[in-house]
């Protein structure tokens, strides 16, 4: 970028940070395929590409709330969840977790937003810029659409409860990995039990995966209702559906997104009086 004056290199550098590029790189490229992936725990390097059966696999043990050794850092994300009583404890013991490295170069602590004793919870993925700045999820672009999308079945903030399988943005809103998703489930999982839904929307490809353990792909997933495994003995009714930020980049799959609000309006209006 020689030749460039201070104004200039001032403006591609708002405009990498509007789109999300707040990490810098290094002088020298580096292979990633060659690097060993650590996860956060400290736990054994793992290879950086793995088979989508191996990171289905992960996350379906993550599901299950297994017993994880203490790590260096403390307690491990299945214990802290576990020992959380409320949603406030919950909150805390995530605030005070250190096993996942993404916590490190986030803002705060997505943790949610809405009514937690609404009956419908979304669950998205992970948090971007917006969210990252304000400490809530589904507040840019995307979360405005989603606004709208509630409101067209009657719906808003004030009758649905939101969080996201990850609560910190990874840099450069970049997809969580494998690794960090697993590291986040058991909150995530202890966060429904906690809010006790009557039914799961399952927001974008990613959070579908995750929560459901499977390797399918978002488009063929959503418009189906689906039972989440939740916790043992816990299975709630889950839709998976279309990521606003990916109907705003492919407006033509909206008509999917609204069968799937119709969907989901007939199953809540479906529902029996809570006692």
């Amino acid at each position: 970028m020689t030749g460039l004056d201070r104004a200039q290199l001032e403006t591609i550098a708002r405009f990498y940070l509007d789109a999300g590029v707040d990490t810098a790189t290094l002088d020298a490229p580096v292979n990633r395929f060659q690097d060993a992936v650590r996860e956060p725990s400290g736990r054994a390097p793992l290879p950086a590409a793995q088979p989508q059966s191996r990171q289905t696999g992960m996350l379906a043990r993550a599901a299950m709330h297994s017993a994880d050794p203490v790590s260096p850092d403390g307690p491990s994300s299945a214990e802290r969840a576990a020992a959380a009583r409320t949603l406030d404890e919950l909150r805390e013991a995530m605030a005070a977790h250190e096993g996942c490295a993404l916590k490190k170069t986030a803002t705060q602590l997505v943790f949610a937003d809405g009514n937690p004793a609404a009956r419908i919870m979304l669950v998205g993925e992970a948090p971007g810029r917006d969210e990252d700045i304000q400490g809530k999820p589904f507040v840019g672009k995307s979360g405005q659409l989603l606004d709208r999308m509630l409101a067209a079945i009657g719906l808003d903030r004030t009758s649905v409860y939101i969080a996201n399988t990850v609560p910190w943005r990874p840099p450069g809103n970049r997809t969580p990995t494998p690794e960090e998703t697993a590291e986040c489930l058991p909150f995530i999982r202890r966060q429904i039990e906690l809010a006790g839904p009557d039914v799961l929307v399952l927001v974008g490809g990613q959070a579908a995966k995750a929560m459901l353990g499977t390797a399918t792909g978002i488009l063929q997933l959503r418009g189906t209702w689906v039972g989440a495994e939740v916790a043992p003995g816990l299975r709630l009714p889950a839709l998976p559906t279309l990521h606003p930020a990916y109907l705003l980049r492919q407006p033509a799959h909206k008509r999917l997104a609204w069968a799937d609000l119709l969907s989901l309006k007939r199953r809540i209006d479906a529902l029996p009086p809570r006692g």
